[in-house]
């Protein structure tokens, strides 16, 4: 059978003007994670990558740390929700360039307000009681998450690596724990950056084998390098 390690990206940029690039930590934790898969997995026949660019650079941290140049495989279904947007729906004053920044510098604890946020936003876009709001719907953005597994399991490759982000990974391991779609982006919330998911792709159905390990990190003893956002 093959395999999928769905890898989740290393830690963005949280309280930078562009979230969207690795942290000194994030770069860190993708090298680590390419060290830690040099000797505990076959080499990938495939990688596919998502279109942010924290995608990119964690794959390419982590090829380079595991001695490989596999090109990568863009694939839009490993995209992650605009979490800017579904806050400006929620948040209509959060919408200015620079306004969501702003407000969670204002809170003692930046992360757990984010957090509350989000959540919140989350369930509205989730709802479908606002489709017609968003430029992507909760209904198609896991049609299209659910869509990358079809694709990698079809594809003649053994072993595949796909960075990501937390939402398809959610949604997948979802899928395959038969857990209801409105409840799915809940299971995001514990995962680690650069934390790897393990699915057996079978021919008629695929097995969610662990979820969200991190022993490259665990092995290292340095409790900074296990992040969440």
């Amino acid at each position: 059978m093959a395999e999928l390690l769905l890898i989740r990206h290393g830690q963005a940029s949280f309280s930078a003007e562009d979230y969207d690039q690795l942290s000194p930590t994030g770069e860190r934790q993708s090298v680590l994670l390419g060290e830690w898969l040099a000797t505990c997995s076959p080499a990938p026949d495939l990688v596919a990558i998502g279109p942010r660019v924290r995608h990119r650079d964690t794959a390419m941290h982590c090829l380079h740390a595991a001695g490989l140049s596999l090109s990568p495989m863009p694939l839009h279904g490993l995209d992650e929700v605009d979490h800017l947007e579904l806050l400006a729906r929620l948040r209509p004053d959060l919408a200015a360039p620079g306004a969501l920044r702003a407000a969670m510098k204002q809170s003692d604890d930046p992360h757990r307000a984010f957090q509350r946020l989000f959540v919140e936003a989350l369930e509205r876009w989730s709802s479908g009681a606002h489709d017609a709001e968003y430029s992507c719907t909760w209904a198609t953005f896991r049609a299209n998450a659910l869509a990358v597994l079809k694709t990698l399991g079809d594809h003649p490759s053994r072993m595949i690596w796909a960075f990501t982000s937390g939402g398809p990974i959610a949604v997948i391991a979802g899928s395959l724990l038969d857990v209801p779609p409105s409840q799915a982006f809940r299971l995001s919330w514990p995962l680690v950056n650069t934390g790897v998911t393990r699915i057996r792709l079978g021919s008629r159905a695929s097995t969610l084998v662990t979820y969200n390990t991190w022993p490259h990190l665990e092995r290292i003893g340095d409790a900074q390098l296990v992040t969440l956002r």
